[in-house]
């Protein structure tokens, strides 16, 4: 997507840390100091491998799970700081569509029943208009008018899915995570139901946080792309930037592990392996967390963790060694091989690698 973006920002996430404690008073630091926004109108992606910390940032920015330090404020304000009366009533502009369509619906309740529940638990209009309101979201997200009085088992995963939607936008939500909202589905409706979100989008004036390891689907969707690894955010830019030509090595990786369309013969991608131990969550790695897996790791990426920096405007990289796209040192991540000045599609002439906080992402980039 290349849309126009406010400047505004309607989410802003600062120095984010999320803590469990396990048995025994073990501790496992899932969000390690992540900070990003997002503006109105915008799709904002995040993608990591499983384990990285994505969805229990998308939980906590919709006020399931409290942060264990640091702000997550919608609209300028920190609802945590609010009385849960009016925190209750103030996070209905933030909702969750969640990844297993089958465990998000009640298996008792007719599927009007749990698109209209919503409307029930906030004490909404009179039933007639509750249920009439449901039916109008049900046939929005193309359901059949048949289908409302279904139970979930009664109908497909996709169905289930649109269904789950449109309970989402019955509170006319300005902000949707969407986590791994096709992960579930056969790959013959993962196309649709990108389509829905995007018309959804355009007709509610919405915002999305889309959340997924899919990077193929990331990139379709998405304006912006954070990076997520091992609880932190390592790299973050233009989603087009980043799958053309990504900065860090972990990203590098990922690029590299995606299928090909083409025969072997035609092929020109060639495959980063990582090796080494994934580290645990009870004991994380000094320094840079991404070094025990990492191809271009020294000992400086032992002893020290990497600054937040701006390499070039709107994308910044946490990597000692990371450098502009349009330097000569640069790597084309299909092939391996380095990359002239005259062969990247990044902004030109922009060198600047000042540390900034990641805060300060929800810049305009530059066209």
């Amino acid at each position: 997507m290349n849309k126009a973006l406010p400047a505004k920002p309607i989410l802003e996430v600062n120095d984010l840390d999320i803590v469990f404690t396990l048995r025994r008073n073990q501790k496992v630091r899932a969000v390690d100091r992540v900070s990003f926004s997002v503006r109105e109108g915008e799709t904002f992606g995040i993608i990591g491998e499983s384990g990285s910390g994505k969805s229990t940032v998308g939980r906590c920015i919709v006020c399931m799970n409290p942060p264990s330090h640091g702000t997550v404020r919608h609209y300028g304000e920190d609802l945590f700081a609010l009385p849960e009366r009016e925190l209750r009533r103030r996070r209905r502009a933030f909702q969750i569509v969640f990844q297993d369509p089958n465990a998000a619906l009640d298996p008792r309740m007719t599927l009007v029943e749990s698109v209209r529940e919503p409307l029930d638990v906030a004490g909404i209009g009179t039933a007639k208009e509750r249920e009439s309101k449901a039916l109008a979201m049900l046939e929005r997200v193309a359901m059949a008018p048949e289908l409302a009085w279904r139970y979930p088992h009664e109908i497909s995963g996709g169905q289930k899915q649109r269904a789950n939607i449109a309970r989402a936008l019955m509170l006319e939500p300005k902000l949707i995570v969407c986590d791994e909202v096709v992960a579930a589905l056969d790959v013959s409706i993962q196309a649709d139901m990108l389509n829905l979100f995007a018309d959804l989008q355009r007709e509610f004036n919405l915002t999305y946080v889309f959340i997924s390891h899919d990077l193929r689907v990331v990139a379709h969707v998405s304006d912006r792309v954070a990076v997520m690894y091992f609880g932190k955010i390592v790299e973050l830019g233009a989603a087009g930037e980043i799958m053309e030509a990504p900065l860090h090595p972990y990203t590098q990786a990922l690029m590299s592990a995606e299928p090909e369309p083409v025969p072997v013969e035609q092929r020109n991608r060639k495959r980063i392996v990582l090796k080494g131990e994934i580290p645990s969550a009870l004991n994380p790695p000094s320094g840079c967390r991404f070094h025990t897996r990492c191809p271009r790791a020294q000992s400086e990426c032992m002893a020290r963790e990497p600054e937040w920096r701006e390499l070039t405007p709107g994308r910044f990289v946490a990597c000692h060694f990371a450098e502009a796209p349009n330097s000569r040192s640069a790597t084309d991540h299909r092939t391996g091989a380095p990359i002239s000045a005259g062969h990247t599609h990044s902004h030109a002439g922009s060198m600047s690698t000042k540390a900034a906080p990641h805060g300060e992402s929800f810049r305009e980039e530059a066209t």
